[in-house]
C-alpha cells in the first residue's frame, strides 16, 4: 500500500472510529436523550459567559437557522436557557443550565482522558510532529471550499 492509500484509510477509519467511539463515550444513561452534535453544540456553548446565536454558529461553522433547531431542541430537552438582552431585547443570549453544564463536564472529560492516553504513548519529538501535523490537516480543512 502506497503512502496515498495508507494515509486515507487512516484518515476516514479514524473519523469514524472517532465519531463512534464518542458517541459510545459520551452518550450514556443519563444523557441518552441527547445526540453527539446536540454535545458538540452544548461544547460550543460552553460554561462561560452567554453568548448570542450568531457566535456559537460562526464556532460550529452552521448557519443560524440551522443551530436554531438544534437549540429548540435542547432547551425543551433542559440543556440550554434562552434569555434576551437586557439592553436590546432582540439580541438573544444562549447559556447552559445545571443539566447541561453536566453534559459539557462529562464531555469535557471523555476529551481530557483521550488526549492524556495519546500524549503518554507518544514520545515528545512524536507528540510534536503530530501537533504539526494535525494542525496542517485542520488548517486545510478549515479553508476548504465548495466550488
Amino acid at each position: 500500500m502506497d503512502n496515498y492509500e495508507t494515509l486515507n484509510e487512516v484518515l476516514v477509519r479514524l473519523f469514524r472510529d472517532i465519531m463512534d467511539i464518542e458517541q459510545t463515550a459520551i452518550i450514556n444513561q443519563e444523557f441518552k436523550d441527547i445526540t453527539n452534535n446536540d454535545m458538540h453544540v452544548i461544547e460550543a456553548i460552553g460554561i462561560g459567559a452567554p453568548k448570542n446565536m450568531s457566535s456559537i454558529a460562526k464556532e460550529l461553522s452552521v448557519t443560524v437557522g440551522t443551530l436554531t433547531i438544534a437549540m429548540n431542541s435542547l432547551v425543551k430537552k433542559g440543556y440550554v436557557v434562552r434569555r434576551r438582552g437586557d439592553a436590546d431585547r432582540r439580541v438573544v443570549y444562549i447559556s447552559l443550565s445545571d443539566r447541561g453544564r453536566s453534559a459539557y463536564e462529562h464531555h469535557a472529560r471523555f476529551h481530557r482522558e483521550m488526549i492524556q492516553s495519546v500524549m503518554e504513548e507518544l514520545e515528545p519529538g512524536e507528540l510534536e510532529t503530530l501537533i504539526r501535523a494535525l494542525t496542517k490537516l485542520n488548517d486545510w480543512f478549515r479553508g476548504w471550499k465548495k466550488e
